[in-house]
């Protein structure tokens, strides 16, 4: 089996410690991030990291067994100096596009980038294309894709055992591009199909008018026919739930998978109803099935690690691509444009490439994230 060299660039949170910082269950299954999903691969081996601050470097070496020599102040020495099949772009947003670039054309096989792919679509639709001119796979990390309750859910879907999607409702509080990222992509994953048109509300018409990355609501068209309605303004107790409605049943997750229910409409009228207007034709009534739980969860970090490395060895893209990575940011930004033009349909594409929004994730990015939450970095 081919043993690939991989690397980090952003020693922080996502690049390092998140999964330290986990205290209990939920969606999220470890190793989860980059830097200890690649200690724990057997296909990846961990050669090299980069990170300005000493402290992050310092870190990551002795967590993960990186020796200090193969840790780097600036990735472009890194770049240089290190023989890399896949790197990681775990910094802020604000400087991700051009990182992302710079590594793609250093010759590596595989890029695994944080969320949201960029600020503006003209950095988003640059860090598409040239990966794809260098043929690397690049990868978001909109990771509700590689999980495996998720991938469950997908599975029911694709088979038919719901019918058509007809509509996803989705209530997930948050900023439209930083998790938002996660919330839209979520959808169309679960909607299978491209976003057409939106029509989109802010969380007032001064913060639409601005660049911030905010609060929003929509309605989503999809090319396929289906519909999605989301929130992503407070949510009250629905915190990232999911309806997905289709013709012949109906998946409801709650709190990000913590509780998964399957609906189905019966193919017998029993127990004996009277007839109803609202049932119909031919079919029997709603019925509550058990959830197939899968038989297997693996760290969702192993399972992006196993598909980047499907992608280099079959040429097939990501199951979060730059593609996808760039949609979810596009839609978002169309979702404000709709509240910017008095709520009226927005078509997708956008045609002006310029349009931005600064992510929440970039909002005092000169301090490492522990020190700007008020911790001081420890190894552990």
């Amino acid at each position: 089996m081919t043993t690939y060299k991989a690397a980090v660039i952003g020693l922080g949170r996502m690049g390092s410690t998140f999964d330290d910082d986990m205290v209990h269950g939920g969606s999220v299954f470890l190793p989860y991030c980059h830097g200890p999903a690649y200690f724990h691969s057997p296909q990846v081996e961990l050669v090299a990291g980069a990170d300005l601050h000493d402290g992050q470097r310092e870190m990551f070496g002795e967590r993960w067994q990186v020796a200090e020599a193969h840790l780097y102040t600036d990735y472009r020495e890194m770049l240089a100096n290190e023989d890399l099949d896949i790197v990681s772009v775990c910094t802020s947003a604000r400087a991700r596009s051009r990182i992302v670039q710079d590594v793609a054309r250093a010759g590596v096989k595989a890029i695994w980038a944080e969320k949201p792919i960029a600020l503006s679509l003209e950095e988003a639709d640059t860090m598409v294309r040239v990966c794809r001119e260098e043929g690397v796979a690049l990868a978001i990390n909109c990771a509700r894709r590689w999980n495996p309750l998720y991938t469950q859910v997908k599975r029911i879907i694709d088979e038919g055992q719901i019918g058509k999607v007809l509509q996803v409702t989705a209530h997930a509080p948050c900023t439209l591009s930083h998790n938002g990222s996660h919330l839209l992509d979520t959808v169309r994953f679960l909607a299978g199909g491209d976003v057409q048109w939106v029509i989109g509300e802010m969380e007032s018409d001064e913060a639409a008018a601005s660049d911030d990355d905010i609060a929003g609501n929509g309605y989503l068209a999809f090319d396929n026919g289906a519909r999605a309605f989301i929130r992503s303004m407070p949510s009250g107790a629905a915190q990232w739930n999911f309806d997905i409605m289709g013709e012949e049943g109906m998946i409801r997750s709650v709190g990000d998978t913590r509780e998964l229910e399957l609906f189905a409409l019966t193919a017998t009228d029993f127990p004996v109803f009277s007839d109803s207007p609202y049932r119909p034709p031919g079919k029997g009534h709603v019925a509550r099935y058990p959830f197939p739980w899968p038989t297997s969860i693996p760290g969702m970090g192993l399972t992006i690690v196993d598909d980047l490395v499907n992608s280099i060895e079959t040429g097939t893209p990501p199951k979060c691509s730059g593609d996808d990575g760039l949609l979810a940011l596009e839609t978002a930004i169309a979702l404000r444009e709709s509240h910017r033009r008095g709520l009226v349909k927005v078509d997708v594409p956008l045609e002006n490439r310029s349009l931005q929004i600064l992510s929440a994730g970039i909002r005092g990015d000169d301090q490492p994230y522990r020190i700007l939450h008020g911790g001081v970095p420890q190894a552990r």
